[in-house]
């Protein structure tokens, strides 16, 4: 065999090792003994779709620690629970909690920080697969990084007040996860008295949620809060008995009594529940068709409530979790959003019928009056058309989510002395993946979303090597964090970044350079704050 053969055969011989699975050692959890792999290129070990808690009673609270025999081979990267995939297909399981696991290769000696990642997708979608939430680029940091998946929908957010269907599973599914790593991460390696949750999106609403609910307490120390809050409009339900009732009349049956509503949806198997939608009112935006989401519970014999009164009201009494936190939005929210539109909706979009579902007016003059404001604002006089979508783009973004995000930082600040770390991402590089996907790609600024993919590592082919100077940056904030409270500590070589001070809370600019500015620096924001304080919702 000659010298070039000898090398093509070593070379594919590399190659075919990278493919062959290295299991780890088992590990003993609550559950049984879990073996998973070593990542081809030895960086980390990591550990896919264990069981943490089962769904025995759809609508209600799942049943934790799941038992097995043998030992769990944790392979299986991408669980995710029962959801739309497109308006025709449904993809997912009901049998679908499970948290996936990812440590260093190397143990330092000690046991290392934990980050906890709820992701998003407005309660309906999303999974804690590593198609998007890879973790590369935070184990590099020294940290344990734990995904996992949730009940969307329906099946996750049916809100009934009767104890068959209390509401909230989906939350109460989040609440035994994060039991789950506060039993087990210690075998990983992790400290279960270093634990800091993040999110994005309705993974960021869903931290607010667990910084106001009696059932998170004491199950984590620090939170990350990305683009989301529980007092954003699309994030709670008002009505959830009419929501319900508006479906089952989608699906044959008239009825409000919640006692016919759960037989009715619980004789339809999951696909064939999410078959069935509440059409948008006409003239609304996108994010109104988020209706299956947390709620008010009920005061139930026997069961225990997530959530009793309206986050809003929680905040605003201080009578809440109290952690560091680093909470913030991206400079263009709106691109992703306005980019699901359609040329139907468009066409119809009116702004008194877009105005947030969360404000209610004594009378319709001043609704209408506000409707016309907005659009002044907004607008300045023109027709939403395909040429204006930059405008409309941040009337979507700023009520859906830059406006509730400031407006819960303002109220966190005014009712707990912790730090927070306030924050706007606005870098503009080659792997803002959901701006150029949504058709925003020549224009300024970071959507909703974009930050994701610099602070994990995905299954989408990116050139990660054309951004690592600052993917290295970003996610040394988030690390720092994890690891001290402090993103940056004493010994970083990143410019300081101070916590908002209640009096005059100034927020880092997170772009190619590190810098500052107001937190209310916006006039449309201002109108909204002004706005909500003498219209918002209050039952």
């Amino acid at each position: 065999m000659g010298l070039l053969s000898m090398k093509w055969l070593v070379l594919c011989s590399l190659a075919l090792a990278r493919l062959v699975r290295q299991p780890t050692v088992p590990v003993q959890v609550s559950g049984g003994l879990v073996r998973g792999t070593i990542r081809p290129d030895g960086a980390f070990m990591e550990y896919y779709g264990i069981p943490y808690a089962t769904v025995v009673n759809r609508f209600q609270s799942p049943i934790p620690d799941p038992k097995w025999e043998g030992i769990f081979d944790a392979y299986e990267e991408n669980i995710r629970c029962t959801q739309r995939f497109t308006s025709t297909t449904i993809l997912g399981r009901e049998d679908c909690l499970t948290v996936n696991v990812y440590t260093p290769r190397e143990a330092p000696g000690h046991l290392l920080p934990v980050m906890v990642f709820i992701h998003g997708g407005g309660f309906r979608d999303g999974s804690g697969s590593p198609f998007i939430y890879g973790p590369k680029h935070l184990i590099q940091h020294g940290v344990i990084l734990v995904t996992f998946n949730y009940r969307l929908e329906i099946l996750g957010f049916l809100c009934l007040g009767i104890k068959e269907a209390p509401g909230n599973a989906g939350l109460k599914d989040q609440v035994e996860a994060l039991k789950w790593v506060q039993k087990n991460i210690k075998v990983f390696g992790g400290d279960p008295e270093n634990v800091t949750i993040f999110g994005e999106s309705a993974g960021g609403a869903s931290v607010v949620y667990h910084l106001i609910s009696p059932m998170s307490r004491g199950l984590f120390k620090k939170a990350i809060i990305q683009s989301g809050s529980a007092i954003a409009p699309w994030s709670l339900q008002y009505e959830p008995l009419k929501t319900a009732s508006l479906l089952a009349k989608q699906m044959g049956f008239n009825s409000k009594d919640p006692h016919e509503l759960y037989k009715i949806f619980s004789n339809f198997t999951p696909k064939e529940l999410l078959k069935f939608r509440v059409p948008r009112k006409k003239g609304d935006i996108i994010l109104s068709e988020n209706i299956f989401v947390p709620c008010v519970e009920k005061e139930i014999p026997g069961v225990d409530r997530f959530l009793s009164n309206l986050p809003y009201n929680v905040m605003k009494n201080g009578s809440y979790q109290k952690v560091p936190l680093i909470y913030g939005f991206n400079d263009a929210e709106g691109y992703m959003f306005t980019g699901k539109e359609n040329s139907t909706t468009l066409s119809n979009m009116n702004f008194y019928s877009a105005l947030p579902r969360d404000i209610v007016f004594p009378t319709e003059e001043e609704k209408i009056a506000t409707a016309k404001k907005l659009e002044v604002i907004y607008m300045g006089g023109q027709k939403i058309t395909n040429e204006t979508l930059l405008k409309f783009s941040k009337y979507e973004g700023d009520s859906s989510i830059t406006y509730p995000t400031i407006a819960t930082i303002d109220l966190l600040l005014k009712t707990s002395d912790n730090p927070l770390f306030a924050y706007k991402f606005c870098y503009d590089g080659m792997l803002n993946y959901a701006k150029i996907l949504y058709g925003f790609k020549k224009f300024k600024g970071a959507t909703h979303a974009d930050e994701l993919f610099y602070l994990f590592s995905t299954a989408i082919p990116m050139r990660y090597y054309v951004e690592q100077k600052f993917i290295d940056k970003f996610t040394e904030l988030w690390a720092n964090f994890a690891h001290y409270g402090d993103p940056t500590p004493s010994k970083s070589m990143l410019p300081k970044w101070e916590p908002a001070d209640p009096l005059d809370p100034q927020l880092l600019v997170i772009d190619k350079e590190l810098s500052k500015a107001p937190v209310w620096d916006d006039e449309h924001i201002k109108f909204w704050n002004e706005t909500y304080f003498k219209y918002r919702r209050k039952t």
